[in-house]
């Protein structure tokens, strides 16, 4: 189970701060990411981190702004975003992905999503 939190409404040009907490699977054998998405549009890949934590991918839009990070002992990734814009409201998502190198045991899990406004 994944449950997202740290969402709500901000100005832009402000930061705020996600979190995921995982339970009932081993967090440090899964690679983690958040998802966005936002009115009307598909959801879309925000950022990514290894099950190790020493990789990790952004999304073009969002780099140099958002930071992602995980914390293998609490079993919580966090999403830090800074210099938000209008276009990054969305509700985020948080994934989980088991690292297997057979696509048979990599499985998925799904947070609930925590929306995120940003006033222009």
């Amino acid at each position: 189970q994944l449950q997202a939190s740290g969402g709500g409404l901000v100005q832009a040009g402000d930061s705020l701060g996600l979190s995921c907490a995982a339970s009932g699977l081993t967090f440090s054998n899964y690679n983690m990411a958040w998802f966005r998405q936002a009115p009307g549009k598909e959801r879309e890949f925000v950022a990514s981190i290894s099950w190790s934590g020493d990789m990790s991918e952004y999304e073009e839009s969002v780099k140099g702004r958002f930071t992602i990070s995980r914390d293998n002992a609490k079993n919580t990734v966090y999403l830090q975003m800074s210099s938000l814009k209008s276009e990054d409201t969305a509700v985020y998502y948080c994934r989980a992905k088991r690292h297997a190198l057979n696509a048979k045991y990599q499985y998925v899990y799904w947070g609930q999503g925590t929306l995120v406004t940003v006033s222009s």
